[in-house]
């Protein structure tokens, strides 16, 4: 490929561009995600979290750019332009995230049942982004496809999304980085050097490079268990993900239009939030509480196992009814006891939305599937990132505490009642 300059990047040192990705990445729709942070709150915990949804997305373009060129060179993609079209796709995977990132997404399924590839697809399709792609003879709907994993190949799908994707490779190594915690740490290079395609289409990686596979998986759960679980950025994040929610009606947050959406971002939403008058004081005392970072806390907490009979319970209704019996032991306000259920896959998900259950091996010329049960290390994590925790204000830590021993029991296992 032919690049007209580069982007020097903390993660991967020098990040390239073509004249096509320039253009894209210039305009007011792209420069947009450098106001979403890649991790809402968790710069409340971690000061260094500041980086956004705008470098990520270069790093997961160069880092797709890098396996499309090995798999050019295997012979697996017949020319660069395929790699172009890899790297345009990477780069616009999460142009359709809404401020504070996942946060917003959430009260978006909840109040329209629209994801951020929703909207996405109609970024990509109907703004200046569009133009740009078919002014340098892209295809749009293509590029669209393939930024979702829906195009009809299987393999360039994922290397967009999956367990072998560069959208996982780039956020563990920068949001490890950027943080300061050290799991985060992968050996991408050796992953990507070691694709292979198998006769089904999908990729695949050499069996030498099982071990940076393990490494990569066990990283994601790590930092699961202690960034993007952690309790306290947690704390933060449910302040915020209630304080849309209940705002949202007054102030039209998930407006959808193209001319609202693409103006919202984490410091405009916050001050919408933090500016509410005849709003929802709830909402509002949230919001400035977040923004003083007076944090609400974690009186109780449990990982939630698949196999525990309260997983299949956890829906949002019942969630909501767990605290309104524990807000009512307590003698407390109801809105001030929330129950918040964190969720993850305990696997990364294809790009059909599937939790990866095997990996794709290749020995010499055999290539053979292997179930993640088969790989202990592995299978021994599967199933633990769910965290049930009940929040609430400082002033009625002590009561809360004493009304979960009453409504869940000192030493009964949550998962054996009813809820």
């Amino acid at each position: 490929m032919r690049f007209d300059g580069e982007i020097t990047d903390p993660v991967h040192r020098y990040i390239s561009f073509s004249e096509v990705e320039k253009e894209v990445i210039d305009t007011g729709v792209f420069q947009r995600l450098r106001r979403i942070r890649q991790l809402a709150g968790a710069h409340l915990v971690y000061p260094s979290a500041q980086h956004s949804r705008f470098e990520h997305s270069l790093g997961t373009m160069h880092v797709a750019g890098h396996a499309g060129e090995t798999l050019v060179a295997k012979g697996y993609l017949d020319d660069e332009d395929k790699v172009q079209k890899l790297r345009l796709a990477a780069l616009l995977h999460d142009i359709g995230h809404g401020p504070f990132s996942h946060l917003f997404e959430e009260v978006l399924e909840l109040r329209h049942g629209t994801s951020h590839e929703d909207v996405g697809k109609r970024v990509i399709s109907k703004s200046e982004i569009s133009d740009i792609l078919k002014k340098h003879g892209y295809n749009p709907s293509d590029i669209c496809k393939l930024s979702f994993g829906e195009s009809k190949i299987k393999f360039l799908n994922e290397i967009i999304a999956g367990g072998l994707s560069a959208d996982l490779m780039d956020y563990l190594s920068r949001d490890g980085l950027f943080t300061g915690v050290e799991y985060g740490k992968i050996d991408h290079h050796r992953l990507i050097s070691s694709f292979e395609v198998v006769s089904n289409g999908h990729l695949a990686i050499d069996r030498s490079a099982l071990y940076s596979f393990e490494s990569m998986l066990i990283s994601r759960y790590e930092m699961f268990k202690a960034v993007y679980f952690h309790k306290t950025v947690r704390s933060a994040e449910v302040m915020l993900l209630n304080s849309m929610a209940l705002a949202d009606e007054h102030l039209n947050l998930t407006d959808t239009s193209m001319n609202n959406y693409l103006n919202l971002t984490d410091e405009v939403i916050l001050e919408r939030l933090c500016s509410l008058e005849n709003g929802n004081k709830i909402a509002l005392n949230l919001a400035t509480d977040y923004r003083s970072r007076k944090l609400l806390k974690c009186v109780y907490e449990k990982f939630v196992h698949k196999r525990d009979k309260l997983y299949s319970k956890m829906d949002r209704q019942a969630l909501h009814n767990l605290g309104l019996q524990i807000a009512e032991t307590a003698e407390v306000k109801e809105k001030s006891v929330f129950v918040d259920a964190s969720r993850a896959p305990s696997m990364p998900l294809t790009p059909t939305k599937r939790e990866i259950n095997s990996v794709l091996l290749v020995d010499k010329d055999w290539a053979y599937e292997t179930p993640i049960s088969e790989i202990p290390l592995i299978d021994s994590i599967t199933g633990f990132l769910d965290m049930l925790r009940v929040y609430t204000t400082a002033e009625n830590r002590n009561a809360v505490e004493q009304s979960i021993k009453k409504v869940v029991g000192n030493e009964e296992s949550l998962s054996e009642r009813s809820i």
